[in-house]
């Protein structure tokens, strides 16, 4: 897929570029990014220097995985969110994963929620997904605020569903139907009675 770029409100939506390097090497230093998420620790400027220039572009080019970074209109970086683990087009939809993080100053701020949110439409309505998923390690209480500000319905806790630092880690899941945004999928959902 070509790389696209969304702008909400606040914010601009867009594809990492090589300038952005530094800031995603700082804004990685913070402890609790470290904690709730599955990059390296320590977090160099090697492993931005990767995500910027090869990780990010690759998913693009292999549809396996649409990254933006958030940054607000004057051009900060605000964070970073996308979709991962997406399934192919087909007669069934297709299913996405929604990630993302944000750096400590613009927490608090509402910017997650209205990024996550272009993402989600993005991908209700060009992309053809008929389910997205969202997963994180129980006790990540601020990833949760946010997808329930979402409208991403909470469907429990799974089991040793996420390896962290060596150690497997329970789950919550949520998800956001199409439906649930206030539009139609191609394919009709029966929720069970």
């Amino acid at each position: 897929m070509r790389p696209v770029t969304l702008g909400t409100e606040r914010l601009l939506l867009r594809p990492f570029e090589p300038r952005d390097v530094p800031a995603v090497h700082a804004a990685c230093q913070d402890p609790d990014i470290l904690r709730w998420t599955t990059l390296p620790e320590p977090y160099e400027r090697r492993h931005a220097q990767e995500f910027v220039l090869d990780i990010g572009p690759a998913g693009w080019r292999e549809d396996t995985a649409y990254t933006f970074g958030v940054f607000t209109r004057d051009g900060e970086l605000a964070g970073s969110t996308g979709l991962v683990r997406i399934t192919p087009p087909g007669p069934e939809g297709r299913l996405a994963e929604l990630g993302y993080w944000t750096a400590r100053a613009h927490r608090g701020r509402g910017y997650t929620v209205e990024a996550a949110r272009a993402v989600a439409d993005w991908a209700f309505t060009e992309l053809g997904v008929e389910r997205l998923e969202w997963f994180a390690e129980a006790g990540n209480t601020g990833s949760r605020a946010v997808a329930e500000r979402l409208g991403f319905v909470m469907e429990g806790t799974l089991r040793a569903r996420i390896t962290f630092r060596g150690t497997r880690r329970d789950a919550w899941v949520a998800s956001l139907l199409p439906s649930d945004r206030g539009l139609t999928a191609a394919v009709p959902y029966l929720p069970a009675p």
